[in-house]
Parts: C-alpha cells; sequence; structure tokens
C-alpha cells in the first residue's frame, strides 16, 4: 500500500524503511532535508512540504506523523489537517498523551478524518527486529492499514487495543513498567559493584543471568552488551531522562487510586539522577549530624 512518513527521526526513519523493504510505496517528509536524501536513496519518494505529501498520495491517504510528543506533534496536525479530504486516515505513531489523542480524533472526526494512535515500541531495534505496536481507533481504519501494521511488526507484534487513546495509554503504561525494572536492573548492578568481593564481572553476571533465570530479558541482553563495551561505565554520566510517558502513568495511577510505588519512585530517581548533589541529602546529612553526631562529608 502507500504509505506516508512524516519525521524521520531514529523511529520514523526506520519505520519508513522497513515499509519499503516490505513492497510499500513510501512519501517522506522531515524539517531537515539529510534524512530525506537518506530515504530516496533507500527507494522513498522525498518531498519537504506537508502540500507535496499529501499531493503525492492517492485517496484515502494513509500518512503516519511520528514526532514528539505536544507541541510539535500538535502543529504539524493542525497544518495537515486542512490538506486532506474526507476518509484519509493520520496514525500518531509518537508518544503522545492518550487524553489529547482522544481530544485531537473528536476534532479531526468533524472533518471525516480516521485518527489512529499507534503506540510504538522497539527503540533503535525495530528496523531489525520489527515494532511492537499498540493501536486504537477505529476498527476499520485499523483493518484498512493492517497490511502495514503487518509489515512493521514482528510476527504477533501488534495490536488492535480498543478506541482512538487507548494505543497511546497501553504504551504509557507499558514505559511506566520500563521505569520501573531499569532502576531495578540499575539498583542490583549498584549493589554487585559496591560489594567487597574485588572485581566481580558485571558483563560475566548479566550473561549468567539471561541464562534461564527468572531476572532474564531482553534489557539484560542490553546490559550485558554495555558492560562488554565498557565494563565500568566510566564515560557516561548518570543522567536520566524521562519523555513523559513515566510521569504519566504515575499521574494517571494517583487519579484512579492506584498504588503503583515502584513506578513511582523509579521516576523520582530519574529526576535524582540530574542533579550535581541533592540539597535533600543535604539537609538528611546535616541533620543526622545535629541529632547524632554522625560526620559531615565536606563538599569539593
Amino acid at each position: 500500500m502507500q504509505c506516508g512518513m512524516i519525521g524521520l527521526g531514529r523511529m520514523g526513519a526506520n519505520m519508513a524503511r522497513r515499509l519499503i523493504r516490505g513492497g510499500h510505496a513510501v512519501v517522506v517528509s522531515n524539517r531537515s532535508p539529510g534524512p530525506i536524501e537518506d530515504l530516496k536513496a533507500e527507494g522513498a519518494v522525498g518531498v519537504r512540504t506537508l502540500g507535496e505529501l499529501v499531493e503525492r498520495l492517492a485517496t484515502p491517504r494513509a500518512i503516519w506523523v511520528s514526532l514528539p510528543a505536544g507541541a510539535v506533534t500538535e502543529n504539524t496536525l493542525n497544518q495537515l489537517v486542512p490538506l486532506l479530504t474526507r476518509g484519509d486516515l493520520i496514525v500518531d505513531a509518537g508518544n503522545s498523551f492518550y487524553k489529547d489523542t482522544i481530544r485531537r480524533a473528536e476534532r479531526f472526526k468533524e472533518s471525516g478524518l480516521d485518527f489512529l494512535d499507534q503506540g510504538t515500541s522497539s527503540g533503535i531495534w525495530g528496523l531489525e527486529n520489527g515494532f511492537c505496536l499498540m493501536i486504537g481507533g477505529s476498527r476499520a481504519g485499523f483493518e484498512h492499514l493492517e497490511p502495514a501494521f503487518k509489515t512493521l511488526a514482528p510476527p504477533e507484534g501488534y495490536l488492535y487495543t480498543g478506541p482512538c487513546g487507548s494505543g497511546h495509554f497501553v504504551k504509557m503504561v507499558h514505559n511506566g513498567i520500563e521505569y520501573g525494572m531499569l532502576q531495578a536492573y540499575g539498583e542490583g548492578f549498584e549493589v554487585l559493584k559496591a560489594s567487597d568481593f574485588d572485581a566481580l564481572d558485571l558483563h560475566a553476571i548479566s550473561h549468567l543471568w539471561n541464562q534461564g533465570s527468572v531476572v532474564r530479558s531482553w534489557l539484560l541482553e542490553l546490559a550485558e552488551r554495555a558492560f562488554a563495551k565498557e565494563p565500568d561505565l566510566a564515560s557516561i554520566r548518570g543522567y536520566v531522562e524521562d519523555s513523559g510517558e513515566g510521569r504519566w502513568t504515575v499521574i494517571e495511577s494517583i487519579e484512579k487510586n492506584v498504588p503503583a510505588p515502584v513506578l513511582a519512585l523509579s521516576l523520582l530517581m530519574r529526576f535524582r539522577s540530574r542533579q550535581e548533589d541533592s540539597f535533600s541529602a543535604k539537609v538528611i546529612a546535616a541533620l543526622r549530624n545535629e541529632f547524632g553526631g554522625h560526620t559531615i562529608t565536606p563538599a569539593n
């Protein structure tokens, strides 16, 4: 089928490549020209403007938007919608907040457009392994685009989750779980590194744990790769961003009165990672000195 792809970052470009390799005709657009030229060399039709992209696609048009959540996606959709005709389909393949997705779907419905949300997981490995897709929207829209979803995903790697917003909601919770898993691995390896046993081999341990243990996982395979490259991770600063989904999951748990302490604390630890020195830790150290005479470590 013919597909448009707006946004050629790490995910969008690899989705376009996978579609091309699967035999689909792909028209690509991006703010900067470099990725467009790369995809043209691999068989895509490259354009610079949304108007050109719309003109190149036959109706009903199928257009994927793979952009950062928030203003960038909102502005792009606002520019795109007036260019489309009734029956066209838009897929938001980014990590938009599911309530924004529901709002957009209601607005686009008035223009006769079918809006789907595609929660997309796999990171940079999607081109090779396929993308895990969580898809919300109309059943008819999903079925129309299913040939493309089937190409993008590995076997059994895509799911129709229900009404518009449900795909991004499922992906949001997926990322919240990811926060907790990453935090658990990080803390566990730090305990190993701090032990009195000299030079525990973290690469060998992570490899061992992947051989049938109950904590084996793809994330642990990636830890094994990372320790193979640099056993002490000396060149990496422990600064961890969050792209929104983890905090949205925690907020959702609060609104629904669902206890999620692991997810909440893993999010807070990401905030802690961005501080050169924690003022709260300074307060705790000062108070421990005041009430117990505990030693204070001088600041550098």
